[in-house]
């Protein structure tokens, strides 16, 4: 399978139940990773792009927090729930085929959706993340841990990876690591499914 077609599956995954989806994610504390991204943007800008923002949760979070946020999703019932819920721009684009402005965001927040971008994909997303972003401008992913593992649960793809793995991208789209820690805090990392990272550009 193609990865136009692994991406337009996973898609209609989260299109044949978004009232679903939000009910089950709508009240889950991603504060740590909010806290994440805003204690590392720089002082220059405070746009931020909501990388896979589903209905909307985080965007309304993160601006609250004072910022000028964007929702990115590509899921059109998603797109028009987060529009809705937040009040704030929201664009439908797919994962593997965005058009971003060239350096505009401080930030970029990605919960839990970098991992349904095909691995042979990602270098191209994350490269067109670091065009889109300001001098120091920086990438906030968390994403489901898995030792370098793809696979297909029904119609959604996941690319499951280590700290390396995802390091390795990182690093050669031009990135450099600031932190990286597991969730949820506060219990032994047998039962911290999630890795969190920043990057920041040079």
């Amino acid at each position: 399978m193609n990865q136009d077609q692994l991406t337009t599956n996973t898609i209609h995954h989260y299109e044949s139940s978004p009232q679903e989806f939000w009910e089950g994610t709508k009240d889950h504390d991603v504060s740590q990773n909010i806290d994440a991204l805003y204690r590392n943007l720089p002082e220059t800008s405070n746009v931020v792009l909501d990388f896979g923002c589903g209905p909307g949760r985080d965007i309304k979070s993160l601006t609250e927090r004072g910022l000028n946020t964007i929702g990115l999703d590509g899921c059109h019932d998603f797109c028009q729930m987060a529009r809705e819920y937040s009040k704030q721009d929201v664009w439908q684009q797919n994962f593997i085929h965005l058009d971003l402005p060239k350096n505009h965001f401080a930030g970029i927040f990605a919960n839990a959706s970098l991992f349904h971008i095909p691995r042979d994909s990602l270098l191209q997303t994350l490269k067109h993340f670091h065009q889109s972003l300001i001098p120091n401008g920086i990438v906030f992913c968390s994403n489901p841990r898995g030792s370098m593992i793809e696979q297909v649960n029904g119609l959604r793809y996941g690319n499951y990876m280590d700290t390396e793995g995802w390091s390795t991208f990182f690093q050669e789209a031009g990135f450099q690591e600031v932190e990286h820690y597991y969730r949820p805090p506060g219990r032994p990392r047998e039962e911290q499914p999630w890795l969190a990272m920043v990057w920041r550009k040079f």
